[in-house]
């Protein structure tokens, strides 16, 4: 059966990371593909899914709200190549009853080792110590390191990621203690987690704590200075979902002291600015936003909701669907906090 795939995404760098030849060529053995040649200008947009049965999306893309879907009588499916679909998923959307799939599961995957890295990073410092033989220098003989093996390490959130991240920490035998309003004390068992009945509980029992809340404005600087302070001395903090849930100032503070330690992706700025408290601190390892996909997971993305614009075909159920209750937990840049 031939389909009309409407690409919304414009021939830029994420198009170039998403739609590469291999992906072109597996979207025309579907049906007539149509490209969009300019920006997410909304006329085009509205002209493009006038006659499309799937549209394909990426980061940038507007909400696709009854203005833009007006006349998208045909349309079956929205396959967005970033994560969260929070910022293109709208009410009218919803009530249309049109599905949306996303590469989010892929995304936690990646974030989820990535995640991984960053702890193990923070916690033997590799960045500090790669800096001293640099510099020409040595070890200290009293250098002190630490590892992830049978340590106790607290989730603050349990969304896909962290969900990800688990069986991640399975084979180093930690015990991990989750805080998620979402998850019952019977699925925590399922999953071999403790329950933190509070983040004051969370933070005060781990001393590696990973940050795993969506940016919605409930989140906003949930992370505060009265929460940091309950991490014992010498933790590590770890941070891969947005700057904006950590209160920066109160984390630049006790950076600033020498008491604990972070390991961040994300900041509420980015990038950085130049000024930034949290530059020049040996006990913080600072990352360009650049946790997950990694570049080489870009082309399993489109290929997996390529696979799951096949089974809508076919009849058989999507792998990859956002349902709507989902969609609103998801973070969502678009909005002002």
């Amino acid at each position: 059966m031939s389909i009309k795939i409407a690409v919304l995404m414009p021939e830029d760098i994420a198009f170039s990371y998403f739609v590469k030849p291999l992906i072109q060529a597996e979207l025309a053995k579907l049906g007539e593909v149509e490209y969009n040649k300019t920006v997410y200008d909304p006329s085009v947009i509205k002209n493009m899914l006038r006659d499309a049965d799937v549209c394909i999306t990426g980061w940038g893309c507007p909400s696709l709200d009854e203005e833009l879907l007006s006349e998208a009588s045909k349309l079956r499916l929205v396959a967005h190549t970033g994560g969260s679909v929070a910022s293109i998923v709208s009410p009218y959307l919803t009530q249309r009853g049109i599905p949306v799939i996303s590469g989010n599961d892929l995304y936690a995957e990646s974030v989820a080792e990535g995640t991984l890295a960053y702890i193990l990073a923070g916690l033997r410092r590799i960045p500090y110590f790669n800096e001293l033989v640099q510099k020409g220098e040595w070890r200290p003989d009293n250098f002190d390191t630490k590892g992830l093996l049978d340590r106790k390490i607290g989730l603050a959130g349990f969304g896909a990621i962290a969900q990800k991240l688990v069986p991640l920490l399975k084979p180093l035998r930690t015990e991990t203690m989750v805080h998620s309003k979402h998850l019952s004390d019977e699925e925590c068992r399922l999953l071999g987690l403790k329950r933190a009945a509070s983040l004051e509980e969370l933070f005060s029992s781990n001393d590696i704590v990973s940050l795993h809340m969506a940016r919605t404005p409930e989140t906003f600087h949930i992370i505060d200075r009265r929460l940091l302070s309950l991490l014992p001395d010498g933790a590590l903090l770890v941070n891969t979902a947005r700057g904006s849930v950590v209160d920066e100032e109160a984390l630049a503070d006790e950076l600033i002291s020498g008491r604990i330690h972070a390991a961040l992706d994300v900041f509420e700025e980015e990038p950085l600015s130049l000024d930034s408290r949290l530059r020049g601190i040996d006990n913080v390892i600072l990352i360009p936003h650049m946790a997950g996909p990694t570049c080489d997971r870009h082309i399993y993305v489109s290929l997996a909701l390529i696979d799951d614009i096949k089974r809508l075909l076919s009849g058989r159920t999507l792998k990859y669907q956002i349902d709507s209750a989902h969609a609103v937990r998801m973070t969502n840049d678009a909005i002002k906090l």
